[in-house]
């Protein structure tokens, strides 16, 4: 099968490789998918995409003229397809559900641990050979209530890691998960109440109608004065500018994002000597108590490795004419869609 990997970046492009054990004809370019690029799919089967291309209704038709036929998401979240506009011109999709869940979860709880004790800012003092304490005054995790928005793999990962802090874990989720309830102890509750009692939030919803500003000025005025907010999943479950106000006046503490939801043509591209021309950009990253990562927290080995592997199990499924157990299929309440077999 003749693939065209959209958005490419150096640092996936050898796991692709080695996992392309089929030896499918591959394309790559660094370029994302959008109207204008769709044409350099021509005479592909497969287009495969990332969370940063634009697989919007008009560009999927773009695609399906020029004879694709399946797109591989090699992501779990796929907001940015139109899945009723690729049911209708029947090009098959699937995702990457659970390349790594620790990755996404262990890197929401760096976050945490950088905000508290002041890391960053710690390393530049020393550097400078100030070895003083007194503005990097932090507070123990054990016994802090951490809310956990989203509870599916990513977030179970979460609520495992925070229950050997010795945190209390509040959860809130539109399908709960009673195994995870009862194996670490996590109370579900609204998310009104969650917002309430939490010192921490961290987020792992998908984004979808029902998530989208999940987060925003209702939510936060609920909060407890100085909560911590984390956001791991998609930028856009995050009202961000009302996120800012609320650190201007105090209502959050600290903020921690690896997604924000105007990062297409910033996040994964390096800007160094070039006008940052997003102000609310710039002005988050003024603020001591706001620590942005760009968009990495997927980024280790092991789930680069699962990315490519399971990306190419859906490329083996479609050569074949056969399911795969990753094609995403009906939806759930005109939200999401549920995997077509298992």
């Amino acid at each position: 099968m003749r693939v065209l990997f959209y958005s490419m970046k150096d640092f996936e492009r050898p796991y692709i490789e080695e996992a392309n054990v089929k030896e499918h004809s591959l394309v790559m370019t660094g370029e994302r998918l959008t109207a204008d690029t769709a044409v350099l799919a021509r005479d592909c089967e497969a287009a495969c995409v990332f969370t940063t291309d634009d697989a919007s209704a008009p560009v999927l038709e773009k695609l399906a003229k020029n004879g694709v036929r399946y797109l591989a998401v090699r992501a779990a979240g796929y907001d940015n397809v139109d899945m009723q506009k690729a049911r209708q011109l029947n090009i098959k999709v699937a995702n990457v559900p659970a390349y790594s869940p620790y990755a996404i979860a262990e890197h929401a709880v760096s976050l945490m641990l950088a905000l508290n004790r002041k890391t960053v800012l710690a390393q530049k003092q020393v550097q400078q050979y100030n070895f003083s304490v007194h503005n990097l005054v932090g507070f123990d995790m054990h016994r802090k209530t951490v809310g956990i928005i989203g509870t599916g793999r990513t977030g179970a990962a979460a609520a495992s890691i925070l229950r050997g802090f010795g945190c209390r874990l509040l959860g809130y989720d539109i399908s709960r998960n009673r195994d995870l309830a009862a194996q670490l102890g996590l109370q579900y509750t609204d998310l009104t109440t969650l917002c309430s009692e939490a010192d921490i939030i961290t987020i792992h919803a998908n984004l979808n109608n029902r998530s989208k500003y999940l987060i925003s000025k209702e939510q936060i005025a609920g909060m407890k004065r100085g909560v911590m907010l984390i956001n791991t999943a998609r930028g856009a479950v995050v009202n961000t500018a009302d996120v800012a106000d609320a650190l201007d006046e105090g209502q959050i503490g600290y903020f921690g994002m690896d997604v924000y939801e105007h990062e297409q043509g910033i996040f994964f591209q390096d800007l160094r000597g070039k006008k940052m021309e997003d102000k609310l950009l710039c002005r988050l990253l003024r603020m001591p108590n706001v620590m942005i990562t760009p968009h990495q927290s997927f980024a280790t080995r092991e789930a680069l490795a699962n990315i490519a592997e399971t990306t190419f199990y859906n490329l083996h499924c479609w050569e074949k004419k056969q399911p795969s157990r990753y094609e995403l299929a009906e939806p759930v309440n005109g939200n999401a869609y549920t995997p077509a077999a298992r």
